[in-house]
């Protein structure tokens, strides 16, 4: 089938007295709509908000798909959701001569259930938040914030030609009508929100868990392996507020928010799950985890502790070469090497060791085998990877759905870059979903595992009460 070839058009305009969150507000507001964002480690240059998706699909590891087209049309499809957001996807190509890394495509959430479609993993545990495993927006009109230049970027795609200029030039002045409205700015309210957080593990439940991954440790079946927590609680605040919120109290390299209409999911993950650009393939281990220090000097003393820890590196290290691996498997014979090695990476309530491979994709192998590759991350599931998904579902009691998974980016230019959903809060029925996990390894201690979960989820939970 010939594809359909889009050209962006655009218009830059200053941004100087505008933020992501002003532009969010302004441009979106309450519809369905997303904003991705970049802070703290030098990850990203832009920040991407859009809305007026032409086509939304849901689907489920299940292979029950629903594609919502821009006109109410719905379809209904079975098979792999995946291969149908290919097939949409590779239906167009787009002449980016820009520097902006994505002008439109598929922006939305992979989740961690997703590898049942690839592997013979049962579907045993109760999914008990009800939300799609893939659901993504199909969108060709975007706004890029460069944080460099502080201008905005507002992105059309349409084809080339007098009728798609057109039909461009009729969408970016809608665009700028949206930008150049009278906005009041609405400061946060500092006010503190009376929520109870119930655990959905009791701390003995889970150091039972840890002691019987321990066991399974031993007697050979994996080397390590993620077990997770969930929190759940009441609240009445709007979810863009508590988005706001977090990016203040959590900053990190990959912030985000989407609205699903049903749903809202906000995140702060620090940790990149893949990333493809032009033919080169990144991927960003995480692990090993220390509590920040009250002072620099504390924080010196912590790091160096972390870099010291004999099971913290071996764990990073297990995971790194579970990462090497992964892109093994969709790299060229070669290319897959060490960019950087377990360097202490700090973030608002913690500190990780952090690593990053690259490779050069397979010309055989497209972005969805690559992401596959890769997801659920070996810091999410462990190693090896197949048998530790098996005890996690032996031991965690509710479905992990968004947890776990990715979220992030296909642009039409095949370019993807997502991120794994830790830090991050679903939110749905005036219930809002928390999760964090723990690397379990041989000389694991209970207590200290518990704890760590804690401290992962302190930041989400200071954000929400901070409402």
């Amino acid at each position: 089938m010939k594809k359909i070839t889009l050209k962006p058009y655009m218009d830059i305009i200053s941004g100087d007295i505008d933020t992501p969150v002003t532009l969010y507000e302004k441009y979106v507001g309450e519809k369905i709509g997303f904003l991705l964002e970049s802070n703290e480690q030098p990850k990203g240059r832009y920040s991407f908000i859009g809305t007026n998706p032409y086509m939304i699909i849901e689907g489920h590891a299940d292979g029950k798909i629903t594609v919502t087209k821009e006109d109410g049309q719905m379809l209904t499809k079975e098979g792999n959701p995946l291969e149908v957001v290919k097939d949409y996807l590779q239906a167009y190509e787009v002449m980016n001569e820009t520097a902006i890394p994505f002008v439109g495509g598929a922006v939305g959430s992979v989740g961690y259930d997703m590898i049942r479609q690839y592997e013979d993993l049962d579907h045993i545990n109760e999914d008990t938040i009800g939300v799609p495993d893939i659901h993504l927006l199909f969108v060709k009109e975007i706004i890029a914030y460069d944080h460099e230049t502080h201008r905005i970027h507002l992105i059309v795609l349409e084809e080339e030609g007098s009728e798609g200029e057109k039909l461009a030039r009729e969408k970016l002045q809608h665009m700028q009508l949206l930008l150049h409205q009278e906005y009041r700015h609405k400061a946060l309210e500092q006010k503190k929100e009376d929520i109870f957080f119930r655990s959905h593990m009791k701390r003995s439940t889970f150091e039972e868990a840890v002691k019987k991954a321990k066991n399974y440790i031993y007697e050979g079946d994996i080397f390590q392996v993620v077990l997770s927590r969930r929190w759940s609680g009441k609240f009445k605040e709007k979810p863009f507020n508590i988005y706001r919120k977090l990016r203040q109290v959590n900053p990190s390299p990959y912030m985000f928010y989407f609205n699903f209409e049903t749903y809202q999911i906000a995140g702060s993950s620090p940790e990149m799950l893949v990333e493809h650009r032009q033919g080169t393939i990144r991927n960003c281990p995480i692990a090993g985890t220390i509590r920040r220090g009250a002072t620099e000097e504390e924080d010196s003393k912590l790091a160096a502790q972390l870099l010291a820890d004999e099971k913290e590196q071996a764990e990073h290290t297990m995971l790194v070469d579970l990462g090497r691996n992964d892109m093994g498997k969709v790299s060229k014979i070669g290319s897959v090497h060490i960019k950087s090695f377990m360097e202490v990476y700090k973030y608002s309530h913690v500190m990780h060791l952090v690593t990053l491979l690259e490779g050069q994709k397979r010309q055989d192998m497209d972005i969805f085998q690559t992401l596959m590759s890769f997801l659920p991350a070996g810091t999410l599931s462990g190693a090896p990877k197949i048998r530790a998904m098996e005890i996690i579902d032996e031991l965690e009691d509710e479905k992990r759905g968004i947890y776990g998974g990715a979220i992030g980016y296909f642009g039409f230019d095949e370019d993807m870059d997502m991120c794994i959903a830790i830090r991050t809060m679903v939110m749905k029925d005036n219930t809002i979903y928390l999760q964090a996990g723990a690397g379990i390894v041989a000389d694991s201690d209970e207590r200290k595992e518990y704890e760590e979960t804690e401290n992962k989820v302190k930041g989400l939970m200071v954000a929400i009460k901070g409402c």
